[in-house]
């Protein structure tokens, strides 16, 4: 059966004509990056999509595989959720400055900015601090304007100018200027964080919290609510130093500990790039996944394996600076698309549209 004229399939004639501008701005886009790239002093890397783990973060989910080898015996495989993995392998192997346009999958993921298979510029730099991602940020909006015929990045009415310098603010400025609250106030010097002290700020806020809300769900609360929504309008912004708590791959912050040299870039309130200052302290990173995986299992009941391989090359991987940009999200505001499947070529089908 056909679908309705309502779900009609991205290859609809007419659906695929108004898509084809913004699919063809995509391609400039591209090219633009990779020249840029290029002229920058990257080797341009192909990560693979199977992995043992797909990562370690307690709010992403992956979608699942199986290897059966010619004898017949399973070993469990999952599709990435980032290159971040293997391009710190390859950084332990020598590499020095590598960018991989990569295919990346999420589950649970779908909306006007997501979708469950999309395209992340994920880039490294050894040697280099992670104030200069930033500046690399800046340069890649203002070439994605030019390569898609705008001057702003724009997104449900907002506008954000690529020509000036993002503003820079960090989570305690954040958290003050916008919700009243003294977050690193529920941080101790050990990074260990205070649930209820964070959470009497947020109610006074305004924010709801739940009996069984974590420090993690209530900061995530007031980010989304209060903080998210206002970065970025005008021009770009980057919201930096976040606790350690919730920069489970970055390295601590010379100076304060009880933040981490994370970062994340924002235009007209979305969410473009997160950045980091790499850990490479295995033991720590162990702890800091194990932590992450007790925690999604308390809150979907499931784990995933850590990767071995990474932890044995994080002892080899040199002090290292490293981010993932959505391109597609940077290609839709450049060039001023609705949503992202816009911008996708062949969207994952749903379910409703079958």
């Amino acid at each position: 059966m056909m679908p309705s004229a309502q779900a009609s399939p991205w290859w609809d004639k007419d659906r695929h004509a108004d898509r084809r501008p913004f699919l063809v701005a995509r391609g400039r886009i591209k090219q633009r990056l990779r020249a840029w790239f290029e002229a920058e002093g990257f080797t341009e890397v192909e990560a693979g999509q199977l992995q043992v783990s797909p990562g370690n973060e307690a709010h992403l989910h992956a979608f699942a595989t199986e290897a059966v080898s010619i004898d017949g015996r399973r070993a469990p495989l999952y599709l990435h959720t980032s290159p971040e993995f293997a391009a710190k392998k390859l950084i332990a192997a020598g590499e020095t400055r590598i960018v991989d346009f990569a295919r990346v999958f999420r589950n649970r993921e779908r909306g006007p900015l997501h979708h469950p298979e999309f395209t992340m510029v994920e880039w490294y730099r050894v040697g280099a601090p992670y104030e200069q991602l930033m500046a690399d940020c800046a340069s890649l909006m203002r070439l994605a304007c030019a390569a898609a015929g705008t001057d702003n990045l724009v997104w449900r009415g907002a506008s954000a100018d690529p020509a000036l310098e993002p503003e820079r603010v960090t989570l305690q400025e954040a958290f003050e200027r916008h919700a009243g609250i003294d977050l690193l106030a529920s941080v101790a010097a050990s990074g260990e964080t205070d649930r209820d002290r964070l959470a009497a700020a947020a109610r006074g806020a305004g924010i709801r919290v739940a009996g069984d809300d974590g420090w993690a769900d209530i900061f995530s609360k007031v980010l989304v609510e209060k903080i998210e929504p206002r970065l970025g309008f005008g021009r770009p912004a980057i919201l930096c130093e976040y606790p350690v708590s919730e920069a489970a791959l970055a390295r601590p912050k010379a100076g304060d500990a009880r933040v981490a040299e994370r970062f994340e870039l924002y235009a007209c309130g979305v969410e473009l790039a997160n950045g980091f200052g790499e850990l490479t302290d295995p033991v720590e990173q162990r702890r800091r996944f194990e932590l992450e995986m007790a925690e999604k299992q308390r809150v979907y009941g499931e784990r995933y394996p850590i990767d071995e391989d990474l932890l044995a090359a994080l002892a080899a991987m040199p002090p290292t600076s490293g981010i993932a940009l959505g391109f597609e999200r940077l290609v839709m505001l450049a060039a001023g698309a609705r949503s992202i499947e816009d911008v996708i070529w062949t969207p994952v089908p749903r379910d409703e549209a079958r």
